[in-house]
């Protein structure tokens, strides 16, 4: 199927699909032409693409998993679950920081509403 079907079937514009080809992603064939053609397969590998990128999961880590997708999804083995795990650690890390900027700065506001209400600047 061409870039435009493959678009049509998914959702995911033409460039996207594109951005996930220069990631190594996804992998078209190149007609005598130029054109790209898809495997029939193409919209269930840009499925489980999307569903890596709404999970946290960086391209980088997909790509490594790539060679671990099969028909019923991701296969489990010992290279699957380091990357899985390794993109969980990153999240958590993330979660992490972002709490202690939130307490970071409800005390700030904190420190804000003690003080009296003055007409700010403007």
């Amino acid at each position: 199927m061409l870039i435009g079907e493959l678009s049509r079937r998914t959702g995911v514009s033409a460039r996207l699909l594109r951005y996930y080809e220069e990631q190594e992603l996804l992998v078209p064939q190149r007609d005598s032409n130029g054109y790209r053609t898809y495997a029939e397969d193409a919209p269930a590998v840009v499925e489980q693409i999307r569903g890596f990128l709404d999970s946290g999961l960086t391209t980088r880590a997909i790509r490594e998993l790539m060679p671990c997708l099969c028909e019923q999804g991701l296969r489990h083995c010992d290279h699957s679950r380091a990357v899985l795990d390794d993109g969980l650690d990153r999240l958590e890390r993330r979660i992490a920081e972002l709490t202690e900027q939130r307490d970071l700065l409800a005390e700030r506001v904190d420190g804000v509403a003690r003080q009296p209400l003055r007409p700010g600047p403007g």
